[in-house]
């Protein structure tokens, strides 16, 4: 077996020990959502009730637009599921995985960028995403680091670090440091998560 296929088995082997350990997975629609622990699960960290946050702006067709001021989407509960799609609304408020190969996890074949589909904060150059076997889109970097905001998972019985976006406190995914050169990482986001632009001009 090559390295991401032990990679891949190593996770699954993990995952079952400690789903097996640890009750019962509730499934909804399709979409592993995370009950496996009685502490409770890892949120995003605490919203700034509509504070502004500074994030790295960037037009659609890639171009940095430079540091700019963003109020924070704060919404309801009712609110988020409004704006969401169902299986969007688990991932992205409950911190839920969609399932592997589930969605789009192939490098797009034109360039452009990711952004949040919570609330449009860009994420991710699909220049960065790679095949990393596991069936989620995979990236070795964001496209600004301030964009996204790294906080401590400790469900499923082992710390994991957890990737919510900057701009509304969305869980995206968790980063592993198994990724490729030149950073080493693997940003592994929920691709429910994600909307993908084509570069334009």
């Amino acid at each position: 077996m090559n390295r991401i296929h032990d990679i891949v088995a190593w996770e699954r082997r993990r995952f079952l020990r400690a789903a097996l350990g640890g009750g019962a997975l509730a499934l909804a629609g399709g979409l592993l959502v995370p009950r496996l622990s009685a502490r409770p699960a890892a949120a995003a960290p605490a919203p700034a009730r509509g504070g502004d946050v500074l994030l790295e702006c960037f037009a659609d067709d890639g171009h940095r637009l430079g540091l700019c001021h963003v109020r924070k989407l704060v919404l309801s509960d009712a609110q988020w599921r409004e704006r969401l799609p169902e299986a969007s609304y688990e991932v992205m408020r409950h911190n839920g995985t969609e399932r592997a190969f589930s969605g789009p996890h192939e490098r797009p074949p034109v360039p452009g960028l990711f952004r949040c589909l919570a609330c449009d904060t860009a994420l991710y150059d699909a220049a960065t995403e790679f095949d990393s076997g596991t069936g989620w889109p995979s990236f070795w970097q964001p496209i600004a680091k301030r964009n996204v905001i790294e906080s401590t998972d400790r469900m499923f019985g082992w710390v994991r670090t957890a990737i919510s976006c900057a701009g509304c406190d969305s869980h995206l995914g968790h980063v592993f440091d198994d990724g490729p050169r030149p950073t080493g990482l693997r940003y592994c986001m929920n691709s429910v998560a994600l909307r993908f632009v084509p570069r334009v001009g």
